[in-house]
């Protein structure tokens, strides 16, 4: 949401308190009358009841709570969010107790633009088990009164964060369920890696929920390699409930991997006005020196090609790169067979031998294919036109690496993306790019673009394969002399 509209859709609330008091019409006990379940239990798996949204419009009009509730309940769900806010999610309190009222048995979060303890109050009175607090919309003080009342109620409270600031108001109290949002309340803009950055400056114990954006098990898997305990589920909940147990299930994948390692090593710029320093892809590794080299001068990632190449990479290297500090990254074009598509086996023999961290694809796969391929992947696309561009935002990785369009090859051509290219890429979120860098221009494409990754192969060498020291030297040069540059 817009920031804006975050405070549009306060205020409109506090005018519906005004004129029918915190419990928006809805005649409820004057104390609470169903049990309190705990909120959270495992398979921490939120969906939500939500009719339509600011952000995404009609979603399900007229779709009722309690049918929609028993959907997921018979999924194996037991956490269940119910939009309450009116004006801008078609929600009512009393869609929450007529849920909890139905099925007294699963915990139901109130999920609403809460403002105040008498709110909280009003919650518990009407079922609620859990609340959420936004931290965005609250002043410190209000928001540890609100969440020292939950806990009073004995609800649970979700205190959600986007930013710093919201984790620097929690810090006095530490709150032991929190969620973050992965859409930027400033532009509407869902980045599936912003809680991945934000979970690991939380500095006290606590759990996690990983909101927004979820559409299938890979974001779900995502959250989980991320160190997150729960996700939350709207949207795609709603359209559809067939796919809660694949997400339940993808609940039990592993922590740490590519993104949270890979984001780990993200630097902040030095001065005020400069750009930060890009994350480094050093691709078509052939040599165990060229790595290490690449490593020594700053590089975050290595790609190893595993394609037809004239930079085709021998397993061998991996195994003698296995202790080293990097990203390794192995970059596949696949190809559709009677079967469907396929990893090339020795990759994914290094992968399951933990001496890959990722899979680039770097072939015409279509967006729907990628996830069954590999996990964790980015997809790579050449762009050659804005259809391209606007093709990009189809896929489903959380990170395209733009490269350039070439009729003779996937890759490593150094030829370079149109700049006008290059700014709607830009333009559509974080960049990540690829094809005809070097020390001669990486400098400028720095400062103009302010790139997240930059991705270097062919500019870089003596001959395919085999890279030049003194070039890679002069390209980290480069990069470092735009870093806090205003």
């Amino acid at each position: 949401m817009n920031e804006s509209i975050l405070h549009q859709i306060a205020a409109r609330r506090r005018e519906r308190i005004r004129d029918q008091g915190h419990e928006m019409g809805v005649t409820l006990p004057a104390s609470r009358t169903v049990a309190t379940v705990p909120f959270g239990v495992d398979p921490f798996l939120i969906c939500e009841v939500k009719r339509r949204s600011p952000s995404r419009g009609a979603i399900a009009p007229g779709r009722d709570a309690v049918e929609q509730a028993r959907v997921y309940a018979a999924a194996g769900v037991r956490s269940i969010s119910v939009l309450t806010e009116q004006d801008r999610f078609d929600g009512s309190l009393q869609d929450l107790v007529r849920i909890k009222e139905a099925l007294p048995r699963v915990s139901v979060l109130r999920k609403d633009f809460l403002l105040d303890v008498e709110d909280v109050e009003v919650s518990w009175r009407a079922g609620a088990d859990a609340v959420l607090l936004i931290a965005a919309l609250l002043d410190a003080s209000a928001l540890e009164a609100m969440h020292a009342a939950a806990r009073r109620l004995g609800m649970s409270a979700l205190v959600e964060l986007h930013d710093l600031a919201d984790v620097e108001k929690c810090r006095s109290f530490a709150p032991e369920l929190i969620g973050i949002n992965c859409r930027d309340l400033r532009t509407f803009r869902v980045d599936m890696l912003d809680p991945v950055a934000l979970l690991p400056r939380v500095s006290w114990k606590t759990r996690s929920v990983f909101e927004s954006g979820v559409r299938a098990a890979e974001d779900v898997r995502l959250a989980r390699s991320a160190g997150f305990d729960g996700v939350l589920v709207g949207e795609t909940a709603m359209r559809e409930p067939g796919v809660v147990p694949e997400l339940a299930q993808a609940l039990r994948a592993p922590r740490g991997g590519f993104w949270p390692t890979l984001w780990g090593r993200r630097r902040t710029p030095a001065g005020a006005s400069g750009p930060a320093r890009p994350l480094v892809k050093i691709c078509g590794i052939t040599r165990a020196q060229d790595a290490e080299a690449a490593c020594g001068l700053g590089a975050d990632a290595l790609g190893f090609v595993f394609a037809p190449s004239k930079r085709r990479a021998d397993p061998a290297v991996l195994r003698q790169l296995r202790d080293l500090a990097v990203a390794k990254v192995a970059v596949v074009v696949t190809e559709r067979g009677p079967a469907g598509r396929a990893l090339p086996p020795e990759v994914v023999e290094l992968r399951e031998a933990g001496l890959l961290d990722a899979v680039q694809l770097h072939g015409d796969e279509e967006p729907a294919e990628c996830a069954a391929l590999s996990f964790p992947y980015y997809k790579a696309l050449r762009i050659r036109d804005s259809s391209d561009v606007q093709r990009a935002g189809a896929y489903r990785s959380p990170r395209v690496l733009a490269d350039a369009w070439s009729a003779a090859s996937a890759g490593g051509t150094g030829q370079r993306v149109p700049a006008d290219l290059v700014r709607a890429l830009k333009e559509a979120g974080p960049l990540w790019l690829a094809g005809g860098l070097s020390a001669d221009n990486v400098g400028e494409i720095v400062r103009v673009f302010g790139p997240e990754l930059i991705d270097a192969s062919s500019g870089l060498e003596q001959e395919p394969g085999k890279k030049d020291l003194a070039r890679m030297k002069r390209y980290f040069d480069e990069i470092a002399r735009q870093e806090g540059a205003g």
